[in-house]
Parts: C-alpha cells; structure tokens; sequence
C-alpha cells in the first residue's frame, strides 16, 4: 500500500460557492438528466481517435498512464491524453465545465459527487454491457441517481478497525477485539484501564473523528442497526429513527466514557506513537504505518468494524463517468471498460494501494495475499453509499456539525436528533 490515496480526498471535498450557486438557479445543461436516460451501446472493433482524461491528484498517475500505454498499444489509432487535475480544485471545474458543455470524454469522479453531477445532465448513463455484480453493491451504488448509473466503480474506500497487537496483549486481549458493539466496548474499557500502567504511553483506548468529516465513521453506525437517515421511496430524512438514536448513543458513549480525546489531535500519528490502541481509518493509514514505521508492521494488525445487528461499511472511492459532451465517448467507454477488467484493475491497485472495486481483482493481485488487507476486502461487500441526493454535501456538513457538539458536551443525544432532522429537511433533497 501506499500514502495517502486520492480517494481519501474524495470525501473531504466540499462544494464551492460559484458552484452552488450555478446549481441553485438551475444553470448548465438543462433538467433533462432523468432515470429515463438510455444506456449508451458500445460499438465493436477497437478504439480510435484522440481520448481526453481528467485524472483526480496533484501529479501525474502514472499507474494510469502505464495503462493507458498498454491501450494504445491494443489500440493503435486511438491517443489518449490524461490530464491531472488537483483534488481541492475539482469539484468547481468539473461542475463548471459541465455548466460550459465544455468538458473531456472522461474523468474520475469522486463517489460523493455523482448525484449532484448527474443532476446537472452531466454524465451518459452506464452501457447495459456493464454488469453490477462485478463490483461490490456498495460502490456500484455510488454510481446511481434516480436509479440509473452514470458511471463505473474504479477505486473503492472503506475504513475498518486497526488494533495495535502489542497495546491490545497487554489488555488481556487475545486476537482481535470483539466482532460486536458490546464486546468491542468492552475491549475499549479494557484497553483503557491499561493506560499509563501496562501500556506507559497509551492514553486513550480508541480515537473517534471530531467535527470535520465525521458522518464518514457515524453513518455506518446507522446502518450496522439496520436504520437509515434517509427513505428513497418516501423522499424524506429519518434522523428522528430509533436506530438513530442508538447510533448517537453509541457515539456519545466513548466520548463519555473517556476512551477517545475530542481534541481533533492526529490519529494516525497517535497510534503509530502508540498514544492509542484502535483507530478507524482507511487502507491509505496502512501505507502510512508502512512507509513512516516499518518496525511497527508486526505490531499492529486490522479488523471489519464491529456490528451492531448487523454489518455494514460506507462505500467511498472514485468513479469513471463519461460525460454527456464527450467528443469522443465510444473510446472513452472502451477505455473504461479497459481500465475496470479485474486485472488491469488489480495492476493499478498494487501500484497505488487504491483498494479496487472490481470483486475478481482481489484475486487477480497481491492485494489478497496481504492479511491485513482481508478486513478491507471483507468490509466491502457490506458497505453502503450515502443517499443519492444532489444536497447531500450540506448534509453531511450538518451532520459533522452537530456530531461535534455532541462530542464536547454541548449537546444531548435527543437535542442532537431534533436538530439534525430538522436541517436536513430544512435543506432538502435538491433536483
């Protein structure tokens, strides 16, 4: 694996305000992006002509460039030309240029962005030849709005539980922590009382997220009680759930309970530094561990996210959609199809430590030979996307913020609930 991956920065991204305000009176393309769009067909024959790629990052990918050689090699009369795009500038230029019809055949797009984008008419919808089952339900979801896909999966991000062995022994742990809430809460007071004893550096038990991004590591909370935040059929926020409830207690808990600081301090530094014995986080942490603390590789080890009464994940990543003004959309969807095949896949994933969201890639690579990496793999074919709403970025803006309350103190479990159904329906659901 390695350091941190573009797909964790999919989800940090919030909406620019030029952006929201194209959206809100209804400029770009037009409301005609509905799930009566039909699926483009693919021709046959081989792919030809100039291909434009929008790639998410500061530099080049040259993973992706590699592949894009051995397609032009498999396709002497097309040239693909990819284009790195800076994260933090992304969203604004994809929407805007989407806004101008003056977009490229094809890029990245972060899973988050997907509904908003489609909304815009942005994005052709996925070729029948695509199947779902190819890819685990959680990130092909991400791809859907009102329905219909409008893209691939490509890169997948979930996050589970990292332990570090030598804190969790010591606490009279053996193995893993525990498979579910009860027990895991256990283990985390378990790990505590060893705090400053048997375990000198150690100060909290675990390290949950504060403020910023946080729905990230709560809304599967939700979801492992088998609840949601929002009814598809209905169009309405159910934040006002008994599960729920159960999923802020959960939270609230851990802060109360003193098993995680609430001083927005570095997580993974602190459990690399040992000052704590769980984390939640993605597989870009792993290649953190790996390439800043090499002797520490034995001592720590992964797990799937306790369940509730059942298991669940978030499905993040990112997606390839190709756009609706595309100049040369046949060759864009050809190199799409190319790029997800389960070992062309598996190749990009080991050499970028992306997790692919193909389901025989983890069998084509070295992915699946890696014991840490079977948590993810299992984590995934339980994960779930956020609602496929175009407002879902202030959502889960007030949802970070109301969770941060809750974590200080400053608010109640049931004073946090009324809040946050009553700003998402005060926000709405968008087109």
């Amino acid at each position: 694996m390695r350091t941190p991956r573009p797909t964790t920065r999919t989800l940090q991204i919030t909406c620019a305000t030029v952006v929201a305000a194209l959206l809100a009176t209804g400029c770009g393309r037009g409301d005609d992006s509905t799930n009566a769009d039909a699926p483009t067909k693919i021709s046959s024959g081989e792919a030809k002509g100039k291909l434009v790629m929008w790639s998410m990052g500061d530099k080049a990918d040259k993973p992706l460039q590699e592949l894009a050689k051995k397609f032009e090699q498999q396709n002497p009369d097309v040239k693909v030309q990819i284009t790195a795009v800076p994260w933090d500038a992304a969203h604004e230029k994809l929407t805007t240029s989407i806004a101008g019809g003056n977009t490229p055949d094809l890029s990245l797009i972060g899973s988050t962005w997907m509904a908003e984008m489609a909304s815009m008419a942005g994005f052709q919808a996925t070729p029948a030849s695509f199947q779902s089952s190819a890819f685990f339900p959680g990130q092909w979801d991400t791809t859907k709005y009102k329905d219909t896909s409008y893209g691939v999966p490509f890169t997948a991000d979930t996050s589970v539980i990292y332990y570090r062995t030598d804190i969790t022994t010591k606490a009279g742990i053996k193995g893993a922590p525990a498979a579910d809430w009860d027990g895991y809460l256990k283990d985390l007071k378990a790990i505590q009382a060893t705090a400053g004893k048997a375990n000198s550096k150690l100060r909290h038990a675990t390290q949950l997220q504060t403020g910023f991004n946080s729905w990230l590591f709560w809304l599967p909370l939700v979801w492992q009680q088998g609840g949601d935040i929002y009814d598809a059929e209905t169009k309405k926020f159910t934040f006002d759930s008994p599960e729920v409830t159960k999923a802020l207690e959960y939270y609230s808990g851990v802060f109360k309970d003193g098993l995680t600081p609430n001083d927005k301090t570095d997580s993974r530094q602190n459990f690399q530094n040992a000052l704590i014995g769980t984390v939640q986080q993605g597989a870009s942490t792993g290649g953190d561990l790996h390439l800043n603390a090499p002797d520490l590789d034995s001592k720590w080890q992964t797990m799937p996210l306790p369940q509730g009464k059942q298991a669940a994940g978030l499905a993040g990543g990112s997606d390839l959609a190709v756009f609706k003004d595309a100049g040369n959309p046949d060759a864009a969807w050809k190199f799409v199809q190319f790029l997800t095949d389960p070992e062309n896949l598996a190749t990009y994933a080991d050499a970028t430590g992306n997790l692919p969201a193909a389901v025989r890639s983890w069998s084509e690579g070295k992915l699946g030979e890696n014991p840490k990496m079977a948590a993810f793999e299992t984590q995934l074919k339980v994960t779930k996307a956020p609602p496929a709403i175009t407002t879902w970025q202030q959502i889960a803006d007030a949802v970070d913020s109301e969770l941060e309350k809750l974590a200080y103190g400053k608010a109640t479990v049931a004073e946090t609930q009324k809040a946050l159904q009553s700003k998402a329906t005060s926000i709405g659901t968008g087109r």
